[in-house]
């Protein structure tokens, strides 16, 4: 059922609102609404998920990137991307996968000595602390070949790869236990265990899946394979899984499709998968105790050891009541247990139906040894019926779930039916349902399947996008829809097409439940998270030999990388370490070799290596990848490779003397006139900052910091540069002095970023007229002429309004109409000085009294400018 008027009555006071506020005095969303034809609904929508500048979300997604390798970050409700999570794939602009560091990571993903440079991500899955996600570790798993990767969340980057020694593939990974000992990992695609061939024929005795528990270290965030274990489980294709928590703590689900363990033949005549697969009227959930058989998988009568990893044949999971199967609807999808951990609900793509099953009914089966048979492999097999708590008819295709604080409330995606239904699993009645675009998948609710789910808003994960939105050729985006659930009906709000891979799945956790770095300690190894054996400080730049192993130690800061030149043979292997040694937030270098493949991404205080071997002989610049500031084309360097067994015939060197020694002195006087200048300049700004207490407030004081780092190295340079004058050297004198404009030019730049900083801080608060003039004031190009605080292309208006009689009319009516005021003594002269005139912005009446109210503030303020 689509509702449409039920909607809108629903948003009758929103609507009420957006239209109060689009007949306004300027009218101009009434005018932006009839423009793009936009109803009030569409407004109300729109407003729901707008971010102002400089406001973040509620709630972070993290979503998988499919065939990218990668993963996808965004918010709610903006739905704005904020991070690629490079994971399988290498990831040129994080560097991943063309540092040392990086690919010692990507490595430990090699499958049987080959190297695999892609992956398919599917499941992610958020560290647990009583079941509720805690924030800290993100794990991932790889369908196309079987692995799971580990992410720390203290800086969103992948620093762990475990390959499943005895799967072939998987699909239903990675979901964390409670509190999260273990990960379960299930197979995809049943096949044998071991690396050997084994003839199709052979599929009932030799082809397995499984389910891995993989022992996870939530203090460090790594996954331990010695203490992990695998239970062996039939050749039917097991598919997603969830753990028990609360009333099922210690318990593992995982459900299955191919009970009919049919293998195809279309090559022989036979029907294909997709009809043998699915003759059964029902699959088996397996329910597996993972609790004890790890405390079994420590003794090694009750293990083989196959490739190194150990399995628990099945024989011994069921000897020791550890393993058993229900069946379900054929073709079931998503299992999904509640946060209370006593139902279970599973959906079936073949059927119409959900089932929602009892725990409580299940272990008083398995505690009374109530079976009604075993499968083929010896497996008790419980009664359907009697461990249902009831069953619900949905839709066509159900598919995902995802839970709501609600009491028994529930939200299942419908694959055929492309909507998403909302229901009761406790009363089995359907409450409502919305049409999606198109063919969903999963659903993503707020730590909709944690222990705590937040309710608020689903994202629907549709397949198919078709005709929403510009057409860029046979391959479209995905969509991920938000849907507001806050309400009693659910109101779809917006589409956001994702164009990278296939997102499968995603999970979503409140932001304030994350706690990233904003840089790291100096000379942090990021992959291991301890000191990295390259770390370099400042001063500590040099470039060592050892036979034909060069090793370069350098450092990247604002604006120069350290050392500039580099000269090694061809046949050299070369390693250089790489320190970033700014303090400053969101101050990244980056580092690349012309020709040689590399690149590096360098956050503040990290320490990489890059290590290659100079196989080419020329010239090669390097440089700073990152835009870091106004010298950035300047942040260079040159690494030249000659070849030790060539001779080389050098140029006639010629002497740069075009200046006479009268003109080189007179540049040198200009250039310390030049320097002495932007001294002062940097002394007044370090006096305002010492005036007003900068050291009170931390993110000025690392600014300042910054800054002084910079400064710091120009009684160095000046003392070279007077030695130069003193030898007579008037060239290299010179060069100096341009070395130390360099660094005043940084240290100055550091330095007004703090004091502006620190002006906002002590600042009075603004009233919203003045902040609306603030912006009005920059959005209509009055800043391009006038800086507040001093003089530029036009005269400073600090106090503007007490120059005049009557300033605030004056004022008004000279940016109202400045053509009318040209003739006006006091204009004619500010036209005569500064050679311009004022033009005429076409600001209307209450943008004036805006920047009034802000030039207001600004006088308020004018010791601070």
């Amino acid at each position: 059922m689509k509702k449409s008027f039920s909607t809108i009555s629903s948003l009758v006071l929103g609507t009420a609102l957006t239209t109060s506020v689009a007949s306004g005095a300027t009218g101009e969303l009434a005018k932006i609404m009839k423009d793009r034809g936009l109803s009030e609904v569409d407004v109300i929508r729109a407003a729901k998920t707008y971010n102002p500048t400089g406001v973040k979300d509620k709630y972070v997604v993290f979503s998988s990137g499919g065939q990218s390798g990668q993963m996808i970050v965004y918010g709610v409700p903006s739905m704005r991307i904020l991070k690629y999570i490079a994971v399988f794939t290498p990831e040129p602009w994080q560097g991943y996968g063309y540092d040392k560091d990086s690919i010692d990571v990507l490595r430990q993903g090699n499958i049987r000595g080959r190297e695999i440079n892609w992956g398919d991500t599917h499941h992610p899955a958020l560290s647990e602390t009583d079941g509720k996600y805690d924030g800290k570790w993100l794990a991932i798993n790889d369908k196309a070949n079987p692995r799971i990767a580990i992410i720390d969340l203290a800086d969103f980057e992948t620093k762990q790869i475990v390959v499943n020694p005895v799967f072939k593939s998987d699909h239903g990974g990675a979901f964390f236990t409670p509190n999260s000992e273990h990960i379960l990992e299930a197979a995809q695609y049943a096949a044998p265990f071991d690396n050997n061939y084994h003839p199709i024929e052979e599929y009932k005795e030799t082809y397995r899946g499984g389910v891995t528990v993989w022992k996870f270290d939530p203090k460090i965030g790594r996954v331990v394979p010695n203490d992990s274990y695998t239970i062996e489980m039939p050749p039917y294709m097991q598919d997603l899984s969830d753990s028990g928590k609360g009333l099922s703590n210690g318990w593992g689900f995982t459900n299955s499709f191919n009970s009919e363990m049919y293998t195809g033949g279309i090559e022989v005549g036979m029907p294909p998968n997709e009809a043998g697969m699915s003759r059964n009227d029902t699959d088996y959930l397996h329910v597996y105790n993972w609790e004890k058989l790890y405390k079994l998988s420590k003794d090694p009568k009750n293990v083989k050891i196959i490739n190194d990893h150990k399995v628990i044949p099945m024989d011994v999971a069921v000897k020791n009541n550890a393993l058993f199967l229900i069946p379900e609807p054929k073709s079931p999808h998503g299992v999904d247990v509640d946060p209370t951990g006593q139902y279970i609900v599973v959906c079936g793509k073949l059927d119409t139906h959900a089932s929602v099953y009892d725990f409580k009914k299940i272990k008083k089966l398995i505690d009374n040894k109530e079976f009604v048979g075993k499968d083929p492999f010896g497996i008790p097999i419980l009664d359907m019926k009697k461990s249902l708590h009831g069953q619900v008819e949905l839709g066509l295709g159900p598919l995902h779930n995802q839970y709501s604080p609600v009491d028994g409330e529930i939200y299942t995606s419908l694959y055929v039916d492309s909507q998403v239904v909302k229901w009761n699993f406790k009363t089995l009645k359907v409450l409502d349902k919305e049409n999606v675009h198109y063919n969903i998948g999963h659903l993503a609710g707020m730590e909709g399947k944690s222990a705590d789910p937040q309710g608020e808003y689903i994202i629907a994960l549709n397949k198919l996008a078709i005709d929403r939105f510009q057409n860029v050729g046979p391959l479209h985006p995905q969509n991920h829809q938000l849907i507001d659930i806050s309400g009693k009906t659910m109101d779809l709000l917006v589409d956001m097409p994702l164009p990278l891979g296939e997102p499968h799945q995603a999970v979503a956790i409140r932001a304030s439940k994350l706690h990233p770095h904003v840089r790291y300690e100096m000379g942090t190894n990021t992959k291991t998270g301890k000191q990295h054996i390259g770390k370099t400080l400042a001063g500590q730049e040099r470039i060592e030999r050892d036979g034909n192993h060069v090793k370069v130690y350098g450092t990247l800061v604002r604006s120069h990388i350290n050392p500039e030149r580099i000269t090694v043979n061809k046949g050299d292997r070369v390693t250089m370490y790489l320190t970033n040694l700014e303090r400053a937030e969101d101050e990244t270098h980056g580092f690349t070799v012309d020709h040689y493949n590399l690149h590096g991404s360098l956050e503040p205080g990290e320490t990489i290596e890059l290590d290659f071997t100079a196989d080419i002989e020329g010239v090669f610049p390097y440089y700073c990848t990152e835009f870091c500031s106004a010298l950035h084309l300047e942040m260079m360097g040159y690494l030249m490779v000659k070849d030790p067994n060539k001779k080389y015939e050098s140029a006639q060197k010629i002497k740069m003397k075009s200046m006479t020694p009268e003109e080189l002195k007179a540049e040198y006087d200009k250039t310390v006139a030049v320097n002495n200048a932007t001294d002062a300049v940097i002394q007044s700004v370090v006096k305002f900052l010492k005036d007003n207490k900068y050291q009170d407030h931390k993110v000025v004081a690392n600014l300042v910091t910054d800054a002084f780092d910079q400064y710091n190295q120009i009684p160095a340079q000046k003392k070279k540069a007077d030695e130069a004058v003193k030898a007579g050297e008037m060239e290299k004198a010179i060069l100096f002095e341009n070395m130390i404009w360099q660094l005043m030019v940084k240290t100055a730049d550091v330095g007004i970023r703090a004091k502006d900083a620190l002006v906002r801080i002590i600042a009075t608060t603004q009233s919203t007229a003045a902040a609306r003039g603030e912006k009005t004031f920059a959005e209509g190009g009055c800043n391009g002429c006038h800086v507040i605080g001093k003089v530029s292309s036009g005269p400073d208006l600090t106090g503007v309004l007490q120059r005049h009689e009557n300033g605030v009319d004056w004022v008004s009516r000279f940016i109202l109409d400045p053509q009318s005021m040209y003739t006006d003594p006091y204009v004619k002269g500010m036209i005569d000085y500064f050679n311009l005139k004022m033009p005429n912005q076409h600001m209307n009446k209450e943008e004036v009294k805006d920047i009034i109210e802000y030039l207001k503030w600004v006088d308020e303020n004018a010791n601070l400018f």
